[in-house]
């Protein structure tokens, strides 16, 4: 096992003496805050010994299995690749560490509660350490399993429970209602109200959940991309592809722009694009979140909506979305099989919109961007998905573009979904870290292929006061198509 030998933790715990910090962040500065901690090597002997279900920490349903974390040889170099490992140094704060939690609690030796829950909570799921990962750990499966269970068998605080039962459950999955808190949301950012709140600190005098979710609200764009589900848009020229277009739920309001932008790099690239009126959110949150059932009832939906017509590609330009909808089949090893056929072959039709546009005969029909760019890459198009070639690609197409690699570009920015709200001094200390390395890069045009990422991002260029442009690779080229056709 290269030397490294697991902990067995003892039964008894002690108070919060054990608590440590690193750049001032206040965690657990050992494996366990308050427990006591030996190294033996009979941990080692007995992980091959079958687990006593009577004894399992676990409840029923999906749960992290020996099958999956069995392939952890306990290595330790998916550390350097964890964000909070990297910068933490708290071991049960690392893909290692939270795998061997996740086993003390399948033994029974290990509560599921408030420790385990925090562990869990703080990994931000990128997924960084499967690509480091040499023996192949799905490390994505397990932390998603084991944030299912907590989801069942774990009391969260009551305000805490209140904004998840909100957002997840009567917001997120319906598109009315979605709509009309997008509405809400757009008169108060555009009615000044949102700027006198900011500027007034009223916001200190509420609990820190809804703070952040005031301060960090995406922008709502006018119009709705809801407007156009339901249209098929024609394609420029000769048409060689008829494509679905998966437009997403947030999205829709915040990155309306986005879409539309998408639909037209499409169709100048020989694609009927068609925009299926009953697609609704993928359960990309749900499924981060441990909310299975709920994200079940979702891919039903989108996968009956999609597979009942013919197309070529199922698009998307989201990495998040677009890494759970190629992974629809997981949701459905267990819980109601007779829905794996389809979700494979949904997961089989979906691409990235960079995956797809370099993959097939791309329109290199662009006008010049004069512009000194850097790309950073979405933990789930980069780690999830494994595509990091194609929008380099696309980018390289770009006349004028002068492309200059970001160190550490698959490094997380924190965004995360909705991490930046839910652990927001994280979030931010990653954002510094992903803001200093484009700063060295001297780039005035920042790129991604991710709206979470584009957010992230644009807080990080807003709050260092500089102009830089922040855009999904997608934007860029459509802005180059316009171009081009100006000149001509």
């Amino acid at each position: 096992m290269c030397g490294v030998r697991l902990a067995t933790i003892s039964k008894s715990c002690a108070s919060s003496s054990m608590l440590g910090t690193r750049r001032g962040f206040s965690r657990p500065g050992a494996l366990w805050a308050g427990c006591e901690v030996s190294y033996d090597k009979s941990s080692l002997n007995s992980m091959t010994q079958s687990f006593d279900d009577s004894i399992c920490g676990y409840g029923h349903g999906e749960k992290p299995t020996w099958q999956f974390y069995s392939k952890c040889i306990h290595c330790g170099l998916c550390l350097n690749s964890c964000p909070t490992y990297r910068e933490l140094g708290v071991e049960m704060d690392s893909p290692r560490g939270r795998i061997y939690q996740m086993i003390q609690v399948d033994r029974g030796r290990l509560p599921l509660g408030e420790s385990f829950v925090r562990h869990i909570d703080l990994c931000l799921d990128c997924r960084a350490c499967e690509t480091a990962c040499p023996s192949g750990v799905e490390y994505g499966r397990l932390v998603e399993a084991a944030r299912g269970q907590i989801e069942k068998n774990y009391k969260r605080p009551p305000l805490e429970k209140f904004l998840r039962q909100l957002f997840f459950y009567e917001i997120l999955p319906h598109r009315r209602r979605l709509e009309w808190a997008g509405r809400l949301l757009r008169a108060y950012q555009r009615s000044g109200l949102e700027r006198a709140v900011l500027a007034s600190g009223v916001l200190k005098l509420f609990p820190g959940p809804l703070a952040r979710v005031a301060r960090l609200a995406p922008r709502m764009e006018k119009p709705f991309f809801t407007e156009r589900l339901g249209t098929t848009v024609p394609a420029a020229g000769r048409r060689r592809y008829r494509v679905a277009l998966f437009a997403g739920c947030i999205a829709n309001l915040s990155f309306a722009r986005l879409n539309e932008a998408t639909v037209r790099v499409l169709a100048r690239n020989g694609c009927e694009v068609v925009v299926p009126a009953e697609q609704g959110c993928c359960g990309a949150l749900h499924v981060h979140a441990g909310i299975r059932d709920l994200a079940r009832r979702l891919a039903k939906r989108n996968i009956q909506t999609f597979l009942s017509a013919d197309f070529d590609a199922i698009v998307t330009n989201a990495a998040g979305c677009g890494s759970v909808l190629k992974e629809y089949p997981q949701l459905f090893e267990e819980e109601e099989r007779e829905h794996f056929e389809g979700a494979k072959a949904f997961g089989a039709r979906l691409k990235d919109v960079t995956e797809f546009l370099a993959s097939i005969d791309f329109n290199r029909d662009l006008g010049t961007i004069k512009a000194r760019a850097t790309y950073q890459d979405p933990c789930h198009l980069g780690h999830a998905q494994r595509i990091r070639k194609a929008p380099r690609t696309l980018l390289a197409a770009v006349p004028g573009l002068e492309l200059v690699e970001l160190k550490e570009a698959e490094v997380c920015c924190g965004s995360a979904g909705i991490y930046n709200v839910a652990h927001n001094e994280m979030a931010e200390r990653l954002l510094e870290g992903k803001m200093r390395r484009i700063d060295d890069t001297r780039a005035d045009l920042i790129l991604t292929a991710n709206p979470g990422c584009l957010l992230q991002l644009r807080a990080g260029v807003a709050g260092s006061g500089n102009r830089r442009r922040v855009l999904h690779v997608v934007e860029l080229l459509d802005e180059a198509y316009q171009l081009r056709a100006w000149d001509t």
